[in-house]
């Protein structure tokens, strides 16, 4: 049996639970546990890959890649190696953490006067020219990977061998997920010419589409030939053949030809680059999260007001804790609103927006009995992938990757399958906003991976989907664990909200399942919160989130997989 059969088979067995973007009346599905390694992604095909990568003696970096390509073939509409990245990768021989940035910058012809010359007062959201970013995804696999196999010691697999399910699901097909025909039918409504109609590019049509034009149904088979051929050279030369070569040649070459802006001088230059993780105390746990260009810095900020509160005496679900939370948000999207871009061209006070003084300016503004109407989020939309590892010898990865919008930019470059992002359509056109369009600038980031530890070692790894959703979902499942005691499952399960706007959504308001008591839902009212009852029970406008936590006593792994999504939680 092949290895792409084995794997799907591996992977039909943990698919349990599959859900839709449609209402879930109930999930309740066991915390996994396993005494060795355990897997989170939001897709039970990349687990079960990841999974084998690990059985088959490779290290959490390993398994974090496998996942990440074979997501990038199965998961489309929410992630491909046309977007980008960050890590916090936990080495367990050297007792380190270390954030990876795996974003990609701004092209050289990427300006304010080439947009404003067209007329555009704002960025095009879709198409040839919001694909004005490298793709950092390969990238940021290839650093991570030459960093584990220096510095970890503890894999036996070769590069190639962690993009084969990758390259088989691609060249072989996969079957298509109801997920992923949902936002297809989405993105393909004819009525809407900026947002959705993609099957106007013709790389999307031919790509995701059948030949008669209409969407894959759930179960059908969806290959991807010229993605297959793409892998197979980044198999062979690892990154130099995603950014120096045939496929950087063909995807530039495709963008110059329509209008679009990067060029191969773009994608030479390309690097991704390492840094220090940010952090704040929570109830004696250290979180930690990426720094800036990503919004990290906003999910510790909201613990950090939190930490001023005695979430435990007011009871998880009731009006106190929401309201806490969102209004904990509001408080921390004012700082990352006024200064989050890229640290190399601001200097962002990031020690002090996460000082505990701070903090307790914050909290200070919040009113219990009255929503703050003057602090508004941003409007960036998102779709996602957040996945965890951790190996039998305790490395651990928390990883995101995301090429912005459902389905990004909604370009799939001519002869490569590389659908690219539209992640730099949210640089501002206006030159004095922090955020404004510079030449090899990293744009805002929403997506932000997160780990917390107890003592020196990791006790949580936790992430999410979702845009503005992100920071609050990480918030209720820290919340619901440290302070409530939750199991990981529990947590990820619980009723959740979102403050603002994710993609999909028109609105900033509050939005909430039906879950949450009505009664619950009368007193936020009461309070000035604009609340939106949706109809679904479980939905992933709220993201699709995972956790896995490390019991420091026995080194039980548990983990947990979203209901919302379609992935599994898996261990050995």
């Amino acid at each position: 049996m092949s290895l792409w059969k084995k794997l799907s088979a591996v992977a039909l067995t943990a698919a349990i639970g599959l859900t839709t973007f449609a209402p879930v009346q109930a999930a309740n599905r066991p915390t996994s546990m396993s005494p060795n390694a355990m897997v989170t992604t939001p897709h039970y095909l990349a687990t079960a890959a990841a999974l084998k990568t690990l059985e088959d003696g490779g290290n959490a970096v390993d398994a974090a890649i496998t996942a990440a390509s074979t997501l990038a073939v199965v998961y489309p509409h929410y992630t491909t190696i046309g977007g980008d990245n960050f890590w916090l990768i936990y080495n367990a021989k050297t007792k380190e953490l270390k954030a990876l940035n795996g974003s990609g910058r701004a092209g050289e012809k990427a300006t304010i006067e080439y947009y404003k010359s067209k007329g555009y007062d704002k960025i095009p959201s879709r198409g040839y020219e919001s694909a004005n970013t490298v793709p950092g995804v390969v990238s940021g696999w290839w650093e991570a990977y030459n960093y584990a196999h220096k510095s970890m010691g503890n894999s036996k697999l070769p590069w190639h061998k962690l993009l084969e399910p990758a390259i088989g699901y691609a060249e072989n097909g996969y079957p298509v997920s109801p997920n992923q025909v949902y936002w297809t039918k989405y993105a393909t409504d004819p009525t809407d010419n900026e947002l959705k109609n993609l099957q106007r590019f013709e790389g999307f049509r031919k790509t995701f589409l059948k030949p008669n034009g209409e969407p894959y149904a759930a179960g059908e088979i969806l290959k991807q030939k010229d993605l297959a051929k793409t892998l197979r050279i980044i198999a062979q030369k690892g990154a130099d053949g995603f950014y120096k070569g045939e496929v950087a040649q063909k995807i530039v070459a495709d963008l110059q030809k329509n209008g679009g802006l990067l060029t191969l001088k773009d994608f030479e230059k390309h690097t991704s680059t390492w840094a220090e993780p940010i952090t704040v105390d929570y109830r004696g746990y250290k979180a930690y999260n990426v720094p800036p260009n990503s919004q990290g810095m906003a999910s510790l900020s909201i613990l950090n007001v939190l930490n001023n509160f005695d979430l435990k005496s007011m009871g998880e679900g009731t009006p106190d804790y929401y309201h806490t939370i969102v209004e904990a948000t509001k408080q921390a999207f004012a700082d990352r609103d006024k200064w989050l871009t890229d640290p190399a061209f601001v200097d962002i006070p990031v020690d002090e927006l996460l000082s505990k003084q701070h903090g307790k300016e914050l909290a200070a503004r919040i009113d219990m009995k009255q929503a703050a109407k003057a602090v508004e989020p941003l409007d960036p939309k998102g779709d996602t992938t957040w996945f965890g590892v951790v190996d039998k010898d305790g490395n651990a990865v928390s990883i995101i990757q995301s090429h912005y919008f459902d389905w990004g930019s909604g370009i799939v470059a001519k002869d490569t399958g590389v659908l690219l992002q539209n992640r730099g359509s949210y640089f501002s056109l206006d030159p004095k906003h922090i955020n404004h369009l510079e030449p090899g600038k990293r744009t805002f980031h929403t997506i932000n991976p997160a780990m917390l530890f107890k003592g020196d070692k990791p006790y949580l790894l936790y992430g999410t989907q979702g845009g503005e959703g992100q920071p609050q979902t990480q918030a209720a499942l820290v919340t619901r664990i440290v302070d409530f005691g939750f199991s990981v499952q529990d947590a990820i399960e619980a009723p959740r909200w979102l403050h603002g706007r994710n993609w999909g959504s028109a609105s900033n308001n509050l939005k909430v399942e039906s879950r949450i008591p009505q009664d619950v839902l009368d007193e936020l009212v009461k309070r000035g919160h604009p609340v939106e009852k949706l109809e679904a029970a479980f939905t992933d406008a709220m993201g699709q989130s995972g956790a896995i936590l490390i019991d420091p006593v026995t080194n039980v792994k548990f983990g947990g997989a979203d209901p919302r999504g379609e992935g599994a939680a898996l261990g050995y």
